[in-house]
């Protein structure tokens, strides 16, 4: 569902992203974890096709993003970092907005608008501008506008950024219910978060990969079975 090959970026000599290679199966859930600077929204930008790698190769659904990619987004939902939307408009028209952009129309459209609206308790501030919006209300509009056309593959940077406990409780429950379904890479930095909804563990410093397991087996290797322990030995 997601591959790279020996992804490579670099920004004015710095090498950011350094011969990465990794694949992800239907069905899991992929935590992407480092440092800052590690790399990790760059390979994030890189796979979701708002970046071009300097060399080396990533596909979503079989789609290169470079050489073919309308088809690679069209079967990918992107949530990037602070979620970038258009804070004038309303929540009911940015998601009807980017139904359109991402073609859903008639039955379909009213039922996945209903969908993401309703599993992301919106439905309060559906009129309101998203500029009034607080952070933890603009990440959810952000999920929504990822989901709303039912990707087969989601990249969520930071999905639960600016979220009360029982709104990320409720976020990762989705995420549970809908990767049964997708393939789904969390970009994060909440170690919990990894516990709780990922099935495997990906920890990159500066551009490589130093450590693929899942998160039982990563606890594993440290005396604690803490998993900010094995974070921090592996990306020292």
């Amino acid at each position: 569902m997601i591959q790279t090959h020996n992804l490579v970026k670099n920004f004015d000599g710095i090498q950011a992203v350094d011969d990465l290679s990794f694949s992800v199966q239907p069905g899991e859930v992929l935590g992407f974890l480092g440092p800052n600077g590690a790399g990790k929204s760059t390979t994030m930008r890189m796979i979701a096709g708002f970046i071009t790698p300097t060399s080396g190769s990533a596909s979503i659904c079989g789609h290169d993003v470079v050489q073919e990619p309308i088809a690679a987004r069209s079967a990918l939902g992107y949530l990037p970092e602070g979620a970038p939307l258009y804070g004038e408009m309303t929540v009911g028209s940015f998601l009807g907005f980017i139904a359109d952009l991402r073609g859903l129309d008639g039955a379909n459209r009213k039922t996945r608008l209903d969908y993401v609206i309703g599993r992301l308790q919106l439905e309060g501030v559906i009129a309101q501008s998203i500029d009034t919006l607080s952070k933890g209300f603009k990440r959810r509009v952000g999920l929504a506008q990822a989901i709303v056309h039912d990707p087969r593959v989601l990249i969520l940077d930071e999905p639960t950024d600016g979220l009360d406990p029982l709104q990320k409780h409720e976020v990762r429950t989705l995420i549970g219910e809908i990767a049964k379904e997708k393939t789904i890479v969390i970009s994060t930095h909440i170690l919990e978060e990894v516990d709780a909804v990922c099935t495997r563990a990906v920890i990159i410093a500066r551009g490589k990969i130093v450590a693929d397991d899942t998160p039982a087996a990563l606890r594993a290797r440290t005396p604690s079975g803490r998993l900010d322990d094995v974070f921090r030995d592996v990306a020292a």
